[in-house]
């Protein structure tokens, strides 16, 4: 048995996804299919729009056969931390290659891209402090950074003004000093950032989250078992899971604490705490309370990231990158379960599968999501250490 990684949130899982796994599994010729999924709250600071065990079934049911979690630490960080954290967890389990989409499926710029910077990181790095010294944003600053190195040359690098090009280009970097090989799959019909359809059967996650808020007909951007788990998930909580039912959660801590105190969470910087002190007194909805906040600095995603600490409490201290601990089992089936009696003493992470009582800190702060998470549900959600993986 051979074993091809995707790093993914499923939030929630459409038909680009189930072209993404197909495509992986025949690119890399692979007979099994390790999903590495974030939990509770995803890259972009913001808690997905149903749980981590609806995304596991979906997953399943659409051709992943193991759904390894992401720790929170990084599934909520920025492209890097994130990147490293899913590709360390997909080389602890075996993984011949991880699988990522790409604007055009194409890996030379990647490596292109990669040779380039790892030549020239202090200028490189250099570039990027002068621009955000100016007030613009990390983003941006990086992509103006890169186009000072780069120039007029005909040589093909990777646009990384792409975020899934980003992320792609953090694979490389994270596959470096490990025994996986990137696989590059061009991205079909729908870009990471759409909020619109532009196909019949294909459109990007945002586009379909922007969908389901207008209440338009999604039902064709998806496999009839996603639209299913969704169905099921409305009926018990009535609706989706976003920022405004946690709002009041984090506004009353932002209100509590003093500045000082906001000063120690992870991500919290010059004197950002002063503002969310000041808008949490006026702001009664988090669109109201984030459009306040938004800068040429501070991003959205940057802010929610930030704000996502905050709820779940991380200090700076505590937000230190570790290398992953763990391989949290979310959810197999039954080739899967095969996969994992065969590997499993060749894994170089201990596998969990319940969690218990746990002293792992990292492991104590994925509980911790599901339980904050549970608090903008109609109905609470199982607590972790009371789980056990999904059989399918």
């Amino acid at each position: 048995m051979q074993a091809v990684g995707v790093v993914v949130e499923y939030n929630p899982f459409h038909n680009g996804h189930l072209y993404h796994l197909q495509q992986a599994k025949e690119a890399s010729q692979a007979t099994v299919v390790i999903a590495v999924m974030s939990g509770q709250f995803l890259q972009r600071g913001e808690p997905a729009i149903v749980d981590k065990w609806t995304r596991t079934q979906m997953a399943l049911l659409n051709g992943a056969d193991i759904v390894f979690e992401l720790p929170f630490h990084y599934s909520t960080a920025q492209a890097k931390d994130f990147a490293k954290g899913a590709v360390t967890l997909l080389d602890a389990a075996c993984c011949h290659d991880v699988a990522f989409g790409t604007e055009d499926g194409d890996i030379a710029p990647f490596y292109n891209t990669w040779h380039l910077l790892k030549q020239d990181q202090v200028r490189f790095n250099q570039f990027i402090q002068q621009q955000i010294k100016t007030g613009v944003s990390y983003p941006k600053a990086m992509q103006y950074a890169f186009s000072q190195l780069t120039g007029n040359e005909n040589t093909p690098y990777a646009d990384l003004t792409q975020p899934n090009n980003i992320l792609g280009f953090e694979y490389i970097k994270a596959a470096q000093p490990l025994a996986i090989r990137p696989i590059a799959i061009q991205r079909i019909a729908a870009h990471y950032h759409d909020t619109s359809f532009h196909h019949q059967t294909i459109a990007s996650a945002t586009a379909i989250r922007h969908a389901m808020q207008q209440n338009m007909d999604i039902t064709p951007m998806l496999p009839s078992t996603s639209q299913q788990l969704l169905q099921q998930f409305i009926r018990q909580q009535a609706s989706f899971m976003d920022w405004e039912k946690l709002y009041p959660f984090l506004r009353f801590s932002l209100l509590q604490l003093s500045l000082t105190q906001l000063q120690h969470f992870a991500d919290v910087t010059e004197g950002i705490e002063y503002a969310l002190k000041r808008y949490a007194k006026t702001c009664h909805s988090f669109a109201e309370f984030i459009t306040a906040l938004k800068s040429k600095r501070y991003t959205r995603t940057r802010l929610q990231r930030m704000l996502t600490q905050i709820l779940l409490g991380v200090t700076k201290e505590e937000r230190h990158y570790q290398e992953p601990t763990y391989l949290r089992l979310l959810g197999m089936t039954t080739h899967g379960q095969q996969y994992i009696k065969q590997f499993k003493k060749q894994f170089t992470l201990p596998l969990i599968s319940r969690v218990g009582a746990t002293t792992n800190t990292q492991l104590q702060l994925d509980c911790k999501a599901t339980d904050i998470y549970s608090l903008g549900l109609k109905q609470a959600l199982t607590p972790d250490y009371k789980r056990t993986p999904i059989r399918l």
